[in-house]
């Protein structure tokens, strides 16, 4: 995990990709698609803004990265540890529960909308986790 490309995440690169990550554009972009390149482009052209050079590979795999550790301490507190723990653990709780909650709100409100292929769909994923 700690390198990615040769050089090491600092917190406050960290942070801002976190706040990148935060915003609600890019957690739909994200939501929606497995094929992310281009949003990571997206998401590199900002941390250059930042001035933090970093390349869209190296923001998909730091992305990757933190959302694996917070869903591996997650199930470790859901199952009543409290020995594991991360340093973004707060941050990536409020994106990543948020965003939870949303689809699941999505898929109750959005069944008469949505084509019935997409509601087939969706219920075989369910069925299959």
């Amino acid at each position: 995990v700690a390198n990615e490309g040769g050089k090491h995440w600092t917190v406050n690169e960290v942070r801002a990709l976190i706040r990148i990550w935060s915003d609600k554009n890019i957690q739909q972009q994200l939501d929606g698609t497995v094929r992310n390149k281009r949003i990571f482009e997206q998401v590199a052209a900002r941390l250059q803004k930042f001035g933090i050079d970093r390349d869209w590979k190296q923001c998909r795999t730091k992305y990757k990265n933190l959302k694996h550790e917070y869903k591996s301490v997650k199930s470790a507190q859901d199952s009543g540890s409290t020995s594991k723990s991360m340093k973004f653990f707060n941050e990536l709780d409020a994106i990543l529960r948020h965003s939870i909650i949303e689809q699941a709100n999505k898929s109750d409100n959005d069944e008469s909308e949505r084509p019935p292929e997409w509601t087939e769909a969706k219920s075989e994923k369910d069925s299959i986790g």
